[in-house]
């Protein structure tokens, strides 16, 4: 069920043709039965779905049971069919000469290449006012972006528990609570009672939705909630037209599904709902797939999980036996694998060899050279201890005794190397190069 969009246009008023856009380069030819489709949705995209107001003429009813006449006043006329389900709904007998208001949609009869209007609700222009005054209240609630379809919550596809909001006398209560056991006999439904229809209903039905959306926050009950009651005239349906209701349904946090009426009643309160169900009944079976229908899921989903494990097990079968064919026979590698290992062990024993004959032949080369190289290292000794004592015999201080020179020390043997160290009278002891001498300080 698609989420209602349509708007109502207040009055008739001339189509802007599709034709009067600039042409394009070549003009297309169209075949008669395309041109009136698309004639047809011209119509419907620009004006359904549409309220008029003019007098009946020709009024019949066939043996089927829809209904034929026209609507027409002094400057013009429109055919009008009605079909037999919403002629069910009259509440009045059409007479010719009647004022009424007509409320459905254009279309054009292909056949015939007529024009005409397809009646979906009809009642005499005595409530054209208050219908008027629907428009106005649609038009300002609108404004506030009350009705845009991206505020719109989708349904749970599995409602844990649903709430009604209704009165608890309504046949509707009744329609719906039936619907739900037998769909779905396992969800528990929880019943916010209201009046829905007369002075206090609009107040009523605020109230019962604030404690569907308290109890809602508090404890989680009700993840969707109808709104519904029956059919009835304008007036009988006026509550659910009440701006305060409207900015209540559009404060849900759960979404809610409309219901109000027969299919061809709307209401605002259908505009700012998530969901939009043309009676009771089928709100009921909105939000209530039935057991057959999840039956089916569930036996869907299990075929689909089948499917994937024997894929799965198909697959792993695949790498196995490509595994397989690249591991070979166990035997086959353990045969390898030995084989392999006696041509190292043959080659760590050649290379063990090669390397201990390499290893002999230079110990014997070393010992051939050692000789050598220890006579030579004694001669490179020998000749620097010649010449570490020809230093050192250049250092002899006999030499310089033996070249005239003396070598003074006072009483207690210690060296005077300045002429300052002395003092006249002291007793001294001269080293000369053959003896030493015993002298004194004149001056």
């Amino acid at each position: 069920m698609a989420r209602l969009v349509d708007t109502f246009a207040p009055e008739m008023r001339v189509a802007e043709s599709f034709f009067d856009a600039d042409p394009p380069a070549a003009r297309r030819v169209w075949a008669v039965g395309p041109l009136m489709r698309a004639v047809a949705d011209t119509l419907s995209a620009r004006f359904n779905p549409v309220a008029v107001r003019g007098e009946l003429s020709g009024f019949s009813r066939a043996a089927s049971g829809h209904c034929y006449f026209s609507l027409k006043d002094d400057t013009g006329q429109v055919r009008c069919a009605m079909f037999r389900r919403s002629a069910d709904q009259l509440s009045f007998a059409p007479r010719d000469g009647q004022l009424v208001e007509a409320r459905g949609k254009l279309d054009v009869y292909g056949a015939r290449g007529d024009l005409q209007l397809i009646v979906e609700s009809l009642q005499p222009a005595g409530q054209g006012a208050l219908f008027e005054q629907f428009l106005k209240l649609k038009a300002q609630l609108e404004s506030e972006g009350l009705f845009e379809e991206a505020r719109k919550k989708p349904l749970p596809a599995q409602p844990r528990s649903i709430g009604i909001v209704t009165s608890l006398g309504a046949a509707a209560l009744r329609d719906v609570v039936t619907a739900l056991k037998r769909r779905v006999p396992h969800i528990p439904v929880v019943i916010y009672p209201s009046a829905v229809q007369g002075m206090q209903a609009a107040a009523e039905l605020c109230t019962a939705l604030q404690t569907a959306y308290r109890r809602h926050a508090d404890t989680g009950e009700s993840e969707v909630l109808l709104l519904v009651r029956g059919g009835g005239s304008l007036e009988d349906l006026w509550s659910f037209n009440d701006p305060a209701l409207v900015r209540t349904i559009a404060q849900a946090p759960m979404p809610v599904v409309c219901g109000v009426g027969h299919e061809t009643d709307f209401t605002l309160a259908d505009f700012v709902a998530d969901l939009r169900a043309p009676t009771p009944t089928a709100a009921a079976e909105l939000c209530a797939p039935t057991q057959v229908q999840r039956q089916g899921e569930l036996s869907y989903l299990q075929e689909r999980l089948n499917d994937g494990v024997y894929r799965d097990i198909d697959q792993r079968g695949l790498r196995l036996d490509r595994l397989t064919q690249r591991l070979g026979r166990p035997s086959g590698r353990i045969h390898d694998s030995q084989r392999q290992l006696a041509s190292l062990q043959h080659a760590l024993q050649r290379s063990g060899s090669l390397a201990l004959q390499r290893h002999h032949n230079g110990l014997q080369t070393l010992q051939a050279r050692l000789p050598q190289a220890l006579q030579r290292a004694l001669e490179v000794q020998r000749q620097r201890l010649q010449r570490g004592q020809t230093s050192l015999g250049l250092l002899d201080p006999q030499l310089v005794l033996q070249r005239g020179y003396a070598f003074l020390t006072d009483e207690q043997g210690m060296a005077l190397t300045r002429a300052a160290q002395a003092r006249p009278g002291q007793a001294l002891r001269a080293t000369l190069s053959d003896g030493a001498l015993d002298v004194r300080v004149e001056g």
